[in-house]
């Protein structure tokens, strides 16, 4: 069985890492990652389309001119995509991609820490090792995630592609405005939970290493006391 110190501390680093990925949860299943406004013209007058959107769904509003509201709709983003641009398609799948594949990280994490915590594997893997590189591999895939999407945002021009399958007959784009929603800014969480596991695990191990150093000490460096005797 493991000491107190080692349960608490595993103990403590698993709750981090189920925090983890239940924020991935809920990233990947809320549409709030931006709010954009594009505004383009049309047959003399000034239409602004406004997005909210995630990676799956959205809703966008037209506003003709002075404010007047004509619509306001619920669009999937992968169908609004499929006769668009291939590149914003494809960055919205990998985007995707590296969120699931961050959720498994973090959820190989949180078993591995649950395992230290109720027992002593013998494996070297299954062990701290094992929680730096899966907490670290959870951390670098969601900080890609955070780097693809303003890319696919600002880059390729997703709000405005979305926009036309929001409304037809629009002409010249006039311009964009983004603002970044909650579901985007807390992934800074998830970054925030991996990298308190890897603190928690590294001042076990720190401690540990120390523990055995003392245990190994050689016999000169003990008191004469303790020698004479």
């Amino acid at each position: 069985m493991p000491s107190r110190k080692k349960t608490s501390m595993f103990a403590s680093a698993f709750c981090t890492c189920v925090g983890s990925f239940v924020v991935i949860c809920v990233v990947l299943a809320t549409p709030q990652w931006v709010s954009s406004e594009v505004r383009f013209s049309r047959s003399g007058t000034t239409v602004t389309v406004s997005l909210t959107y995630g990676l799956f769904s959205g809703t966008c509003e037209q506003f003709v001119d002075a404010g007047l509201q004509v619509s306001k709709t619920t669009f999937q983003v992968s169908e609004a995509l499929s006769s668009s641009s291939s590149s914003s398609r494809s960055l919205v799948v990998a985007t995707i991609v590296v969120l699931v594949l961050a959720l498994l990280s973090s959820l190989l994490s949180a078993g591995f820490t649950c395992t230290n915590a109720v027992s002593n594997p013998y494996q070297t893997f299954l062990g701290p090792i094992g929680v730096y590189t899966w907490n670290s591999l959870c951390g670098v895939l969601t900080l890609i995630a955070m780097i693809l999407f303003p890319v696919n945002v600002e880059g390729n021009s997703l709000s405005q592609e979305l926009a036309h399958s929001c409304s037809s007959s629009l002409q010249t784009h006039l311009g964009s405005k983004h603002n970044y929603g909650y579901s985007y800014w807390i992934m800074l969480l998830i970054l925030f939970l991996n990298i308190a596991s890897l603190i928690i695990i590294y001042f076990y191990d720190h401690a540990r290493y120390s523990k055995k150093k003392e245990q190994e000490r050689p016999i000169e460096n003990a008191p004469k006391d303790v020698i004479l005797f």
